[in-house]
Parts: structure tokens; C-alpha cells; sequence
């Protein structure tokens, strides 16, 4: 099983320069990653709750 990245650290205000101009924004890099992890959080807790019996599948059944 795939361990789970470290969730993205949240910028500090002081990190945006609030000009509008840089591309991409520290925020706009910020909630990429928080998707891109809430995303993998979702999809290991899915695969933590399914059932992991393929003693079936061994056997043709």
C-alpha cells in the first residue's frame, strides 16, 4: 500500500505579494496541491475499506 504525501503546508498572507500579477499565484499552486492530495487522501481510504479477499480469484471461481 502506497503511503499518503504529506499534506501541502498552507502559505503564510505575507507570502502573496496581493498584486494579481504573478503567474501562477502562490494560492493558485497552494490548491493545486491540496486537490491533487485530497484526491490521493480519498482514493487510499477507498481502497482501505474495500475488501482485499481474492482468494476466489485464485481458484477461477
Amino acid at each position: 500500500m502506497a503511503t499518503l504525501p504529506e499534506e501541502p503546508e498552507k502559505p503564510l498572507r505575507d507570502d502573496c505579494c496581493g498584486g494579481g500579477a504573478c503567474c501562477p499565484c502562490i494560492w493558485d499552486v497552494y490548491y493545486e496541491k491540496l486537490d491533487k492530495w485530497k484526491e490521493a487522501k480519498k482514493a487510499q481510504e477507498e481502497s482501505q475499506q474495500q475488501p482485499s479477499d481474492t482468494s476466489q480469484l485464485d481458484k477461477g471461481e
